[in-house]
């Protein structure tokens, strides 16, 4: 947990330049950002490592929550009707190092098959602003944008993006 909270912190602080000020930069590190035990807990969160340290992190979830760490959870965070709603993609954070070099394209493909594997067909997300053209050239296409305000008083634009998963070649 640690090194997944390291790796969230100096993705968030190094990748979001240019597209977040500093003051939403923290704000989002302290109300939004964080591991996410429930995903870790049903086994739908991967990490790419390398040698001792981790590259890169990200899942899917089949439950409600849309986004954000523990910090923001609810008590309640029921499971998805894969028949009628989509699955979530989650918590994607790259090392500043090894951004731009697929690791996220990797992580998306794996849990795009494991979401398609437990019946979904279709895959919902909540991009930050620095995440959108990764997603656009993953498939996705944006539904909304939205700008919620942080526990801080500070506002935070994400955007709401979503996708079919394509049958799996048999």
């Amino acid at each position: 947990m640690p090194a997944l909270a390291d790796l969230i912190r100096v993705s968030v602080r190094e990748l979001s330049h240019g597209y977040y000020s500093s003051e939403q930069i923290e704000s989002a590190i302290r109300h939004v950002f964080g591991p996410d035990t429930q995903l870790i807990a049903d086994q739908t969160y991967y990490v790419i490592a390398a040698g001792r340290a981790l590259a890169a992190a990200g899942g899917w979830s089949r439950r409600r929550h849309l986004y954000g760490g523990d910090q923001m959870r609810g008590a309640e965070d029921p499971l998805l009707d894969p028949a009628t709603e989509a699955a979530r993609i989650r918590a994607f954070f790259v090392h500043p190092s090894w951004a731009r070099r697929g690791l996220g394209r990797r992580l998306f493909e794996h849990c795009a098959a494991a979401a398609a594997q437990a019946g979904f067909r279709t895959l919902e997300l909540m991009a930050t602003l620095p995440g959108v053209p990764l997603y656009k050239a993953l498939g996705f296409a944006e539904c909304e944008r939205v700008t919620p305000t942080l526990a801080d008083g500070v506002p935070f634009p994400v955007v709401r993006m979503a996708r079919s998963i394509e049958p799996p070649v048999i």
